[in-house]
């Protein structure tokens, strides 16, 4: 569903209480507003179920299962709930505002994150999980689409739509409701039983990226990803972001344990790590194997007990070592023996046969390989070829563009015995023509990474755009389905998210119909709400604005309402609401009941 089909809600009132301002989000299952308070005069966010799905019972007892968690937490990271209003007609949830943007989107901007910045927003998420585990709530669904980034460095953790909750059935998990695999811990994936310690694997694979600015397991299937999150150790984030400390790739690859028993145990355990990093980055964690007593308060795995088993230790013996001594030795002088009596013999060997000669290695590379090659060269029955084709953008194709052993190399070779040089080829294709494949709605960093391994380069142009999400591509040139050739440029036209542009609202305070009218269209504002008032003022004069004067707002987007002079003798209408919406404001002089 497109933008255009929610404006119409924007100016709306919901249950009386909740005036629509704008959209600030949509997403799956539903789309955000931002809206006004007004029995509490604040600014909120309200998400609201869309229509296609209103009457799915799934998707309902999800948006349910959001407001249930919430409700019961309360905690600064963790974004606040008011109210919930589920009817026939519409389901929204009524929530606090938050100005900034999600981590994912954060991400995509900056690539890598420094991994003292990582820290800092780790350590606030753990303490959000550390708060909803000791309630028996797990999120299930950690990933940075579902967290919020504020100006000041402050996080909220957002949609606990999948949550499992204390004493209650969990939501299904289907494709919509995982929402992205990327993230999911090895139980979740295979259908095994959850805990807190699920999420801490997320939050693992999070900080992963974070700092490499690479998913730890990427393929073109979510299902191929599933399987890579079950059985697969995902590339140590070291390799890739060589500044990282060990502490922290310690850290990380702890978190994404396969099993759950050798993860941090709960959120406490792995925010004191956090924290110890951030204050010591040359931190080195112990480690252990899986069955060692000593205490490991990096990996928190199960300590031994006084009720445990003790090992049994191997009784010594008491026999005497000499034989065995002497036995090693013996056989250590025999082995070296045979060895020194097989290099001398072949050193004398080598050194009296004439038909051995030592050759230096031609420089075959720039050259077109042909089946004549070999036909000028000087020692061209010493070599034997053998060839490796690879597609090259830069080489014409027959052309060798590597070769092993490298030119200059020395070796020594035999026409009486038959010993022959063995040189590898590496002779180019030349350039591989494709079809483009369509990444149009994709993160541009995936797409990005998808281009390189077809052999691509990339650009990347950033525009705004109504419709398509922050961060995403919505167009390629050359389009999805023609013919590229490897090394081509693509162009990935990126979504910047909807350009708003704001106004400042004007004085219309002692203005009447025709001026107010001019400059409300002038600064590209509407209409709202006429409310009608006995004044001495003449007829149609404004009186007050629901907007102050020099408030930043959106243009288009903003309504303003007038309370307006109906005259000395204005009585209101005999209804129940005194406020109504009026096309236009009367003219001084007119009659001030509104029709």
């Amino acid at each position: 569903m497109s933008m255009e089909q929610f404006e119409k809600y924007v100016g709306q009132v919901f249950d009386r209480r909740y005036k629509i301002n704008k959209i600030i989000g949509i997403g799956g299952m539903a789309v955000v507003f931002e809206a006004h308070d007004m029995l509490m005069n604040r600014t909120v966010a309200v998400k609201m179920l869309k229509e296609e799905i209103n009457n799915d019972a799934q998707s309902v007892k999800r948006f349910i299962n959001e407001s249930r968690a919430v409700a019961m937490l309360n905690h600064p990271n963790i974004v606040n709930i008011y109210d919930v209003s589920v009817k026939d007609d519409i389901k929204y949830i009524v929530m606090e505002y938050i100005h900034g943007i999600t981590l994912k989107n954060y991400m995509n901007r900056k690539g890598v994150i420094g991994w003292k910045e990582a820290l800092s927003y780790m350590e606030q998420i753990l303490r959000a999980l550390e708060h909803a585990h000791a309630k028996g709530i797990i999120h299930r669904d950690i990933k940075p689409q579902n967290i919020m980034l504020l100006k000041n460095g402050v996080i909220k953790v957002t949609d606990f739509g999948i949550a499992k909750l204390p004493n209650t059935d969990t939501v299904t998990m289907t494709d919509k409701a995982i929402g992205t695999v990327y993230y999911i811990s090895p139980e979740q994936a295979s259908g095994k039983q959850i805990d807190p310690r699920s999420d801490l694997y997320s939050l693992g694979a999070m900080l992963y990226e974070m700092v490499t600015g690479q998913l730890p397991f990427y393929a073109e299937s979510s299902v191929s990803v599933v399987l890579m999150q079950v059985n697969d150790n995902p590339v140590p984030p070291g390799e890739l972001n060589p500044s990282l400390p060990q502490g922290l790739e310690q850290l990380i690859l702890c978190a994404m344990e396969k099993d759950p028993e050798y993860r941090y145990q709960n959120a406490s355990d792995m925010m004191r790590c956090v924290m110890q990093l951030r204050q010591r980055p040359d931190t080195i964690f112990p480690t252990r194997k899986p069955d060692s007593e000593e205490d490991d308060a990096f990996r928190g795995k199960r300590k031994v007990t006084p009720t445990d088993t003790p090992r049994r230790k191997r009784r010594r013996g008491s026999y005497s070592m000499f034989p065995v001594i002497l036995g090693v030795a013996l056989s250590f002088m025999i082995v070296m023996g045979v060895a020194i009596f097989y290099v001398l013999q072949q050193l004398i060997i080598a050194e009296s046969d004439d038909d051995y000669k030592t050759i230096e290695i031609e420089n075959f590379v720039g050259m077109l390989y042909s089946g004549n090659l070999l036909d000028s060269m000087e020692f061209a029955k010493y070599y034997n070829i053998e060839i490796d084709s690879v597609y090259d953008a830069d080489a014409p194709a027959n052309t060798i563009v590597a070769q092993e052993p490298v030119s200059g190399t020395s070796r020594k070779v035999s026409e009486k015995h038959d010993q022959k040089c063995t040189v590898m080829l590496t002779v180019s294709l030349g350039a591989q023509t494709f079809k483009l494949a369509d990444l149009t709605g994709q993160e541009y960093r995936q797409a990005e990474l998808l281009l390189s391994r077809m052999g691509l380069a990339c650009k990347v142009v950033e525009e705004y755009h109504d419709t398509a999400l922050d961060g995403y591509v919505y167009k390629m040139d050359p389009p999805a389905g023609d013919t590229v050739t490897s090394g081509d440029t693509v162009t990935l036209f990126v979504s910047r998210g909807q350009k708003v542009e704001y106004v400042s609202v004007p004085n219309f305070l002692g203005l009447i119909r025709d001026e107010a009218m001019k400059i409300l269209i002038e600064n590209d504002l509407a209409l709202g709400k006429v409310n009608y008032v006995a004044s001495d003022q003449p007829i149609g004069t404004i009186l007050s604005q629901s907007k102050p004067e020099f408030a930043s707002v959106p243009k288009s987007a903003t309504k303003i309402d007038f309370t307006v002079s109906g005259g000395p003798d204005y009585e209101p209408p005999k209804v129940e609401e005194e406020t109504e919406t009026a096309e236009e404001i009367p003219a001084e002089g007119e009659n001030g009941d509104a029709s």
